[in-house]
């Protein structure tokens, strides 16, 4: 049994009741939701190990849900949309949604991606787990992977969302190598993604703001045309 808890938020009654079945035939526990409020208040009484999010909802659309969802978790939230504009997926991402599905979809590639997203969870937590009371040094940066914090040498703590310190992780590392938006895509989203790699840019620009902003030393490099790298 797989025992984790998923909730899903979509006002479309069939819609629900299909990625339900398909998750509990693979052995989830789900739970759905017509509206976003609703859903906000039982994860706050009871926590649900990851969240499946429609866009449009009635009062609370998807985006402001999982804004609010970031503000207290780091859950991963898998948003749902009618729309397949690209701004949106990318809109989706930045607010820290773990992955991006555009209807009509089939629900065996949501559980596909339901499972890969709680794999490299799991993977993430083993590679944790060997590192208890490691810590990472680059540049004027102390990085706990165990804790997912990152400390300037003056003592400051940097306030980075999930997808931004993963994507800094990545990068430290494996710092002094080059990789395109699309290698970086793939090595935090965990699979190949499909769409507009500017969520990657648009990650890099607030690291940076962010890294500039606690006066750090550290510097992610563009090499035009190609990618992104951190020098050692």
């Amino acid at each position: 049994m797989i025992n984790k808890l998923i909730y899903i938020v979509d006002d479309e009654k069939k819609i629900s009741e299909l990625i339900a079945s398909y998750l509990s035939k693979e052995g989830y526990s789900v739970k759905t939701f017509p509206a976003a409020e609703s859903a906000l208040t039982e994860f706050k009484l009871r926590p649900s190990d990851m969240f499946i999010i429609d866009i449009m909802l009635p009062g609370m659309d998807g985006y402001t849900l999982c804004k609010e969802l970031r503000k207290i978790s780091d859950i991963p939230i898998i948003m749902v949309s009618a729309k397949d504009e690209e701004i949106d997926r990318v809109l989706g991402l930045e607010l820290g949604s773990d992955d991006y599905i555009s209807k009509p979809f089939s629900p065996r590639e949501l559980v596909v991606r339901v499972k890969t997203i709680f794999r490299r969870i799991k993977d993430d937590k083993s590679t944790f787990a060997e590192a208890v009371n490691s810590r990472l040094e680059c540049a004027d940066l102390h990085i706990y992977p165990e804790e997912r914090k990152v400390i300037v040498k003056n003592n400051s703590e940097l306030d980075f969302t999930p997808k931004e310190y993963d994507l800094l992780l990545f990068l430290i590392k494996n710092r002094n190598k080059l990789y395109t938006r699309e290698q970086l895509i793939n090595g935090i989203w965990g699979y190949d993604y499909i769409g507009d790699t500017r969520a990657i840019d648009d990650l890099i620009k607030k690291i940076r703001k962010k890294l500039k902003d606690a006066g750090s030393a550290l510097e992610i490099i563009t090499v035009w045309g190609y990618g992104y790298k951190i020098s050692a």
